[in-house]
């Protein structure tokens, strides 16, 4: 991806969804054409030249010092993703670009880890990386992704599904939400991996083949995506909500353990339990149809 194009829109997008009123900037009256913030006044907010600004919101991020950045992320009043990937730009961009495209070796995951999620019974558990493919899941997981590996893929892809299977508002009953969040941490992964071939090849086919995708991406729009809930429709057990922790690995660059919970006692917390015994159930039948055919 083109750095300078990637600096130059997400900081037009971030200065445009600012108003004067919440960054305390006055009016006197004046009569705008626009709702955003003028980049003299996010200089002005940030204490460097307008000139200055308007060099870096062009995309030339190369020589801008970390309490310049920090001085700007404040005047643009963002949050801890958006100044995450603020900075995640700025590094690409002393990299000058000279970095080719290059491919990522497979992620493997490693068997203690496999270990680890398999001995989790009641809750669905897997492991993704930062392009959203599902590395390792547990049985549960299998059973509550059901509708993704329909296919009988052995690997799935979380955004691919999102935007590309036409299953998936069912699956999702708040599919704008899970959509917005799905290219939210895509285009947080890219600010922190431009140069890896499998995302970049990922995004640009769901650009080209999803409408809502591509308009989505153009906002620039990103997200820290580590706990919360979200609301499920299964097409075994209907209508389920579950608590989600997403947590990094650090001796595992790269891979998001995540866990879905339900609250003990709760409906959904009898769905999951259905969805085990469902998953187990199909999983032995498989087993006895493949001995069969043996």
């Amino acid at each position: 991806m083109d750095n300078r194009t990637e600096v130059r829109e997400f900081l037009s997008t971030r200065r445009a969804k600012l108003t004067p009123d919440q960054a305390g900037v006055p009016l006197y009256g004046q009569r705008r054409r626009v709702p955003g913030l003028r980049r003299e006044e996010v200089a002005q907010l940030a204490g460097v030249s307008t000139d200055y600004y308007t060099r870096l919101e062009k995309g030339n991020l190369r020589g801008a010092s970390e309490s310049v950045l920090e001085a700007i992320a404040r005047a643009l009043h963002l949050d801890d993703a958006e100044r995450a990937h603020l900075l995640d730009l700025a590094r690409a961009a002393r990299a000058g670009g000279r970095e080719p495209r290059r491919r990522v070796q497979p992620q493997q995951v490693r068997p203690s880890l496999q270990h680890m999620l398999d001995a989790m019974t009641t809750a669905a558990a897997f492991i993704r990386n930062g392009r959203l493919d599902i590395l390792a899941i547990n049985p549960l997981g299998l059973a509550f992704y059901a509708p993704l590996y329909a296919a009988g893929a052995d690997q799935v892809n979380l955004a691919r599904y999102c935007f590309l299977d036409p299953s998936a508002p069912d699956f999702y009953p708040d599919w704008e939400d899970a959509a917005d969040t799905t290219v939210a941490i895509l285009r947080t992964e890219a600010g922190r991996d431009p140069y890896n071939k499998a995302l970049t090849d990922l995004i640009g086919e769901l650009a080209t083949r999803s409408d809502a995708f591509r308009t989505r991406w153009a906002a620039h729009d990103v997200r820290l995506h580590h706990t919360g809930t979200k609301r499920f429709r299964h097409p075994v057990v209907g209508d389920l909500a579950v608590g989600f922790n997403a947590t990094e690995l650090p001796a595992d660059p790269g891979l998001t353990f995540t866990v879905y919970t339900a609250e003990p006692n709760s409906s959904s917390a009898e769905k999951l339990a259905l969805l085990a015994s469902w998953g187990a159930t199909t999983a032995e039948q498989t087993r006895d149809v493949a001995a069969g055919n043996a």
